[in-house]
Parts: C-alpha cells; sequence; structure tokens
C-alpha cells in the first residue's frame, strides 16, 4: 500500500487510499478482515508494506498496527522507498517472508467464500469478467492448474481475471525467484514485477491453482470507489450482521432510506438520505438529499440534492451541484 492513490485525488492528497473508508470502514481494513475470514485460522503477523514516511506517518502506522491486533496479529511496518514495482514492494518486506503467506494489493475489496487447496503451493484469487482482454488472466491446463498469466490478451485465454490477492504455502519460495529478478534486473514496464517471480516457480513445477472470489470491487478512481461503496452496502444490509446506523443519529424531520453506512453524532435536520449512502462521524446534513454517495467524517452540508458524490473529512459545502468529488478541509459556500 505504498502508493500515493493519484486517481482518486483529492481524497488522497491528506489521507492514503488504503484508509479511506468505504461502508464505515477503511477499504484495507475491510480487506485484511474479509481475508481473515476465508482463511479461517489464526495469522500470526501482518506485514505492511508503506511508502514516504511524511505521508504515511504515525497516525497510519496507529491505525494498520490496531487493526493486526484486532486479529490476534503482530503488525509488522516496511517501507518502500522507490515505486519500483509489486516484485519490489514485496521484497521491501523479505524479512517477513517465510512460511505460509497472502500477499494483496490495498486497494480491492472481495466478497468470497471458498477453502484453499492443501495439494497447491500456491493459490491466486481470480473472478469471472465479462472483457478478459482488460484484465491480466490466468491461462489453466486439464487438472485446472494455473501453466500461465497473460497481460490483456488480444485472443481469448481465459475469462478468469488475476485480482492481486495471492496465497502461497511457503512464501520463502517467492523470495528466492524475486531476489533472483532483482539481482539480474528483469523489469517489464521499467519494474520489477511479481509476475515474474511467479513465472519462475511455475517452471521450476510448482502448483498454482485458482481460488474464486465472488465479488471483486475495485477503489482506483471516484467513480469507481462510490460504486464499491454501493455495492458493499448492499451485501452488509443483507447479512444483517453489521450494525449500519449509529444510535446516537439524530433525525429532525427526516428520513433515512437503506442500504446506508451512518456513522456517530451525525445530525440530519430536513433530510432524505439514501438509498446507498455511507456517512462518517460527526455530520450534519441540513436541508439535503443524498443518495449513491460517499461523505466521510466531521462535515457541515446544506442545502444539496448529491447523487455519486465523494466528500472528504472537515467539509463545508451549501451549494447546489448534484455531482461533486469535495477533498479534505474544503469549503464550499
Amino acid at each position: 500500500m505504498a502508493g500515493r492513490g493519484s486517481r482518486l485525488r483529492p481524497h488522497t492528497l491528506t489521507v492514503p487510499k488504503p484508509l479511506i473508508p468505504v461502508a464505515g470502514q477503511p477499504i484495507v481494513h475491510r480487506l485484511v478482515k474479509d481475508i481473515a475470514k476465508v482463511l479461517n485460522q489464526p495469522i500470526e503477523e501482518i506485514a505492511f508494506i508503506l511508502g514516504d514516511p511524511a505521508f504515511f506517518g504515525d497516525d497510519v502506522v496507529k491505525s494498520l498496527t490496531e487493526l493486526a491486533e484486532s486479529l490476534g496479529a503482530k503488525a509488522s511496518i516496511y517501507r518502500q522507498d522507490q515505486p519500483l514495482g509489486t516484485g519490489h514492494a514485496i521484497m521491501s518486506a523479505k524479512d517477513s517472508l517465510s512460511g505460509p503467506a497472502v500477499i494483496a494489493y490495498a486497494d480491492t475489496l472481495i466478497r468470497a467464500d471458498f477453502s484453499l487447496d492443501p495439494m497447491a503451493d500456491s493459490v491466486i484469487w481470480v473472478k469471472q469478467v465479462d472483457q478478459p482482454e482488460a484484465y491480466g488472466v490466468v491461462k489453466l491446463n486439464d487438472n485446472s492448474e494455473i501453466i500461465e498469466l497473460v497481460e490483456k490478451p488480444k485472443e481469448f485465454i481465459s475469462d478468469l481475471a488475476v485480482i492481486g490477492i495471492y496465497y502461497f504455502k511457503d512464501v520463502n519460495d517467492l523470495k528466492q525467484e524475486l531476489q533472483y529478478v532483482l539481482d539480474n534486473n528483469i523489469v517489464n514496464g521499467g519494474e520489477y514485477q511479481i509476475n515474474d517471480g511467479i513465472k519462475r516457480m511455475m517452471a521450476k513445477g510448482k502448483v498454482f491453482k485458482t481460488g474464486e472470489v465472488d465479488e471483486w470491487m475495485d477503489c482506483g478512481n471516484k467513480e469507481v470507489t462510490v460504486e464499491t461503496n454501493t455495492r458493499m452496502l448492499g451485501f452488509l444490509h443483507a447479512d444483517g450482521k453489521e450494525q449500519m446506523i449509529a444510535k446516537s443519529v439524530t433525525l429532525n424531520n427526516s428520513k433515512i432510506v437503506e442500504p446506508c453506512h451512518i456513522g456517530e453524532n451525525v445530525v440530519l435536520n430536513n433530510a432524505t438520505i439514501g438509498p446507498n449512502v455511507s456517512i462518517g462521524n460527526n455530520c450534519t446534513l441540513d436541508n439535503v438529499t443524498v443518495k449513491n454517495s460517499l461523505i466521510q467524517s466531521h462535515n457541515v452540508i446544506k442545502n444539496a440534492t448529491l447523487d455519486q458524490a465523494m466528500i472528504g473529512n472537515h467539509v463545508k459545502y451549501d451549494g447546489h451541484f448534484k455531482t461533486i468529488s469535495i477533498g479534505d478541509y474544503s469549503v464550499l459556500e
């Protein structure tokens, strides 16, 4: 999670993308918890690979440490000092690369329920997609083993797209191959890639299988993040296991159209909220109608009709725009 999330600006100018909340929780918190559910076994350590300490500072480290400890695990913090690709990022955490491990990119969310194949040396998590030519996909043999990774195939290879979550029975195998990639300066697109390490493992006979997820949700830019928020709210509402609307919400001549996720100490005056709206803690909304939107914390919003909106933290907004994207500490009055 070392990248700066430039496609999600202005929201990532002040908050790292994996800590942007979706349906009431930071992206990386939801991802880690969902992976833990799939694994269904104790987790000893969670290693987070961060970027520049000036941006990924003490508050980020504290949040991630609390996340790991909530799952009974130790948090390890590593820094990727240069943006030199996925393989380079993973090797920034080489001191933690031993034993069984999951590697995941922290800008995606999943819904999954499958068991890891105990016969596989590695499992690559995939999702069936309608336009495989737009993704990296896996090629399978007759035994449903992965024998090749193909990036944006021009001819049909398969419709199983790689989503960026991997399991290794012994991640030291990947570590050895990525060390070879680094030592021999094997680059693609000017970067060291995890795929080059995986391909070397395959060439040595390691068995790779697929784990297919039910849902794969991106958080790459504002539009897809708002869409992901909508989809996640629907899943959570259907599950009925998570408190969606805080008891401290104050309703004055207002109504909530579910599914919504509304945080603590939110005041709604003459407001219609939902469906598909997330609102963080300590917000006041006055004379507004909001749907299909993601609003973070400590905001004051007046006289607005919003749809497909994304609003950061500590924002004051009084206006009549409908589709907006406003970063932290902005004032529009």
